[in-house]
């Protein structure tokens, strides 16, 4: 059945049950007013000061499931 639909629709229904990118766990942590990984002083809203904090949190978090 699946043969029977355009190739757009089809694509819309596989892609609307899979999620867009994957959940870091970098993403479930709190604005604390400092960086989660070297404890830089942070404003209110931000979890890390940059990039290569965050990329290490995320591989750090993958060793240690």
């Amino acid at each position: 059945m699946e043969e029977s639909l355009p190739e757009k629709e089809a694509g819309l229904d596989a892609s609307s049950d899979a999620p867009s990118a994957p959940v870091r766990p970098r993403q479930a942590l709190p604005p604390k007013g400092s960086c989660w990984y070297c404890e830089k002083p942070l404003d209110s809203v931000k979890r890390f000061c940059g990039k290569a904090c965050a990329d290490s949190f995320d591989e750090e978090a993958e060793y240690t499931r």
